[in-house]
């Protein structure tokens, strides 16, 4: 698989952990940066990260900062975009399984390296459900003036 990998300097170690975890495992991985832990602005990265998914570079996104909040709102920020922070497997599994969710999101300084691998591992092993799921995705990229409000 593709991946894009795009971190802030709060989490190059967990970054560059996961970038040549995945490589190992057999995934083009494409690291966005930042290369040193100069002090950078996540939302650049974030970004980045949201550019290379819109544009078809990467498959899937990882996007890491100290909480992984401000780097998922980033992300989100691009319609192409459906990014879901999250702590634990489940979490990472559900935001496939429901919400077609293209990146994740971890928190270097809440997430050690082994639960950020189970969480990667889930989020890149589970298919979306499709289904009845898919109206509700699609209304995610949707400007609220077009959607239906209709259930």
């Amino acid at each position: 698989m593709r991946i894009a990998i795009a971190s802030d300097h709060a989490a190059i170690a967990l970054k560059s952990a996961l970038a040549e975890w995945l490589r190992g495992e057999g995934h083009a991985v494409n690291d966005l940066g930042p290369h040193d832990e100069s002090s950078v602005d996540y939302p650049d990265f974030g970004y980045a990260l949201a550019d290379a998914i819109a544009s078809g570079e990467a498959e899937r996104g990882i996007a890491l900062c100290g909480s992984g909040i401000g780097i998922s709102i980033a992300v989100n920020r691009n319609p192409a975009c459906r990014c879901a922070l999250v702590s634990e497997p489940l979490s990472a599994a559900l935001a496939r399984e429901h919400n077609d969710a293209n990146v994740v999101a971890i928190g270097a300084r809440l997430t050690g390296i082994d639960m950020a691998k189970a969480c990667v591992t889930a989020f890149l092993a589970t298919p979306f459900a499709g289904g009845r799921h898919e109206r509700r995705v699609g209304k995610l990229s949707s400007p609220p003036t077009l959607r239906s409000t209709q259930p």
